[in-house]
């Protein structure tokens, strides 16, 4: 193909029609099979909840690489889903073409003489960790039991090993990858393929199909952690606590803070199992309404926090901000005002909105580096920052119109806000919280976006996985 190609889609076939020649006939969902219905309403977001004409679940690489060429073949439009936790329409669902589903592609295949583990692109993290705990071992994955592998891993991953193992991505030390023309092949740091793995750390899903994930273990038996949950007349003390924690996460790499403010909670997790560490201290200062923090384990805290609820039209905005207390008091501010406007909107409350901090240290993209690098961008972050999400949920398609522009809204004016500000405002936008209408791949930087655009075009020339798979960020879609 050449970078001009016209698909002959949509096909003219219905698209279970496409794979009559093939092996995979008992590998397809129909609307009115049930396991159709229990696949879309397994989905966590009800932006997902499109209806493709067909649901395709492959269980293995070469079953995966039959259905590329069969779609590519037809120039029929496609979806892929691992997890299916991208919360905005489109991303990893279909209306009308095919969903590829790696629900049965889910293995954990645990390698001792490597110290290694392969993972399936459908595997749940809750899954993993289980699996990997019988085995004394870990990797740093997701931070919510229910997120899948794949979508979090090539979006880059933040994890509770971050400080001291980088990313998610930075991890990984193989991609199996299904390319454009069904060609399998794996892609590592040293070997011809060493572009495309590169990209595939943070480039999402713009070069083709990882079928598998093989990532470094490390032991990690237990943690300290938990949830306290704060008065709202706290809130001043705890932004005040975040600002003073977060220039000393160098210092403590093992040491995780999530400050959400909904009903002001704090989520503290000490990934080297100290209790009440120092770094811990001001933040502990404040009085609890209730302290779930505890000695446990990875597997057991990422089924515990589950800040989101499934079911409802899940909204999110994310930026990347200095470490000032003037901007996180102004997002605060303006969560409020917010709140104020959905109690008017949704009288009988059923709603949920979260200001969610997270500490974003120059050290992550410095030991990102240090492990190889990824393609985010973070190396050269110009200040201590935090990652910042606005979140708000409603259940009602009715109330999700007016609900979803005061998300932007908000979001937007904590920009302006940050942008009037030295460093106020840093570039990276992490894909895996970001809005539909945000750039996550541009926010990488010009010089990694073109690396992603010349990789992009190398291994897929006719753009199958920017046009034929419309869903999710597209590197087409970056403007140099």
């Amino acid at each position: 193909m050449s970078m001009g190609t016209t698909f002959p889609g949509p096909a003219a076939d219905h698209p279970l029609e496409l794979f009559a020649k093939t092996h995979l006939q008992n590998k397809i969902l129909l609307p009115n099979d049930e396991e159709y219905k229990e696949r879309q309403e397994s989905f966590w977001s009800l932006y997902s909840k499109l209806e493709p004409a067909c649901i395709v679940r492959p269980a293995s690489t070469d079953e995966v690489s039959t259905i590329v060429k069969t779609l590519v073949a037809a120039g029929q439009q496609f979806a892929v889903r691992s997890g299916g936790h991208m919360q905005w329409t489109g991303a990893n669902n279909i209306q009308d073409g095919v969903t590829i589903d790696f629900q049965l592609m889910n293995w954990v295949k645990f390698d001792e003489a490597t110290d290694t583990v392969d993972l399936g692109p459908g595997a749940h993290w809750k899954d993993v960790y289980a699996e990997l705990k019988k085995l004394g071992r870990m990797v740093g994955g997701g931070r919510n039991g229910k997120v899948g592998v794949s979508g979090l891993l090539l979006g880059g991953g933040k994890t509770f090993f971050t400080g001291s193992r980088g990313f998610a991505c930075d991890d990984v030390i193989a991609y199996e990858v299904v390319l454009a023309d069904g060609r399998t092949v794996t892609a590592d740091a040293t070997n011809e393929y060493r572009d495309l793995f590169l990209v595939l750390k943070g480039g999402s899903s713009n070069f083709g199909i990882v079928t598998n994930f093989k990532m470094r273990c490390f032991v990690c038996e237990k943690i300290w952690g938990g949830l306290r949950i704060l008065s709202k007349d706290n809130t001043g003390a705890a932004l005040q606590a975040l600002e003073k924690f977060t220039p000393h996460v160098s210092e403590d790499v093992e040491s995780n803070l999530l400050l959400f403010i909904a009903y002001m909670v704090e989520a503290l997790v000490q990934v080297g199992a100290v209790e009440n560490a120092p770094i811990y201290k001001e933040l502990l200062s404040i009085p609890s309404v209730m302290d779930m923090c505890k000695m446990t384990t990875i597997e057991a805290i990422v089924s515990e926090y589950d800040p989101v609820p499934s079911g409802y039209y899940n909204c999110f905005y994310t930026l990347s901000l200095k470490n000032d207390i003037r901007i996180f008091n102004k997002a605060a501010e303006l969560h409020n005002q917010v709140v104020e406007d959905l109690k008017a909107l949704v009288p009988d409350g059923n709603f949920l909105t979260e200001c969610l901090f997270q500490p974003l240290p120059r050290c992550f993209g410095q030991r990102s580096a240090k492990l190889g690098g990824n393609i985010m961008g973070l190396t050269d972050q110009p200040a201590d920052g935090v990652l910042w999400v606005a979140i708000v949920i409603v259940k009602d398609p009715e109330q999700e119109k007016v609900a979803y522009p005061k998300l932007r809204a908000w979001g937007e004016a904590v920009r302006d806000f940050a942008s009037s500000i030295e460093n106020g405002l840093l570039p990276w936008v992490y894909m895996n919280y970001a809005d539909k209408s945000q750039q996550p791949l541009a926010s990488y930087g010009t010089q990694n976006a073109k690396k992603m655009k010349s990789v992009a075009a190398k291994y897929d020339p006719g753009e199958v996985f920017q046009k034929l798979c419309p869903g999710g960020f597209k590197i087409s879609d970056v403007k140099l």
